[in-house]
């Protein structure tokens, strides 16, 4: 199957290790690498994970904003500031003390989704190169910018990137970024029913508002003495 995509679409790119979690490292360092030799000019990187719903609109017009200069050494997403690192050797994000034996992370997006300038594919790689790995590669992200002096921009609204489940609605998700815990299905029924309802996303909210208001008045009269 991943040979028959790969022959229609032309758009997967592999190099030898394997596709593991704790070789999410390995793999997110290739593709800045890729980016850097193939499409140095680009404006803007986003790396995302495969049950991510993104709404890649949004993301354009309201974060990226063609209409203006893009911008250089920015890095943004779901900033995770002040964590420690999990010390729990049966926990999926264990980091032994050996490899990181600091007390606080760097603020580090959440490797759900996060966007950045794509002067930084090349820059962070190469920090990487004198930086030993870490199997989480959100966190090791963070290390090779703080090695640049960089630390990530937070959004202009903390409900833009999700690294939890949103409830759907066409209102809510036509005023967000990421949302994450989706199986394929779902992500190709929730962003048709997007596009179909994008231009009259909230007007169902707002009558239901309404009709709630409504109700309460109803139930609830004022009166006047």
């Amino acid at each position: 199957m991943l040979e028959a995509e790969s022959r229609r679409y032309h758009d997967i790119i592999q190099q030898d290790f394997m596709d593991s979690y704790k070789n999410l490292t390995l793999k997110t360092l290739m593709g800045m690498n890729w980016v850097a030799i193939h499409c140095p000019q680009v404006s803007y990187v986003m790396k995302t994970d495969s049950d991510m719903f993104v709404n890649t609109e949004y993301l354009i017009y309201k974060l990226l904003r063609p209409e203006i200069k893009p911008k250089k050494n920015y890095f943004t997403g779901n900033n995770m500031r002040g964590f420690a690192p999990n010390r729990n050797k049966n926990s999926k994000w264990y980091m032994p003390p050996e490899l990181y034996p600091g007390d606080k992370y760097p603020t580090f997006c959440s490797g759900t989704g996060y966007v950045f300038s794509g002067d930084l594919a090349r820059k962070i790689y190469r920090a990487s190169l004198n930086i030993p790995t870490l199997p989480l590669e959100d966190v090791y992200v963070a290390i090779c910018l703080a090695k640049l002096q960089l630390e990530p921009t937070p959004p202009p609204n903390e409900f833009l990137f999700n690294h939890w489940r949103v409830s759907y609605s066409s209102c809510t998700y036509s005023h967000l970024i990421t949302s994450h815990g989706f199986h394929p299905n779902e992500l190709l029924k929730y962003w048709h029913h997007l596009q179909n309802n994008k231009l009259n996303a909230c007007i169902n909210t707002v009558r239901a508002r309404a009709g709630r208001h409504s109700n309460r008045t109803r139930e609830k009269p004022s009166m006047a003495v």
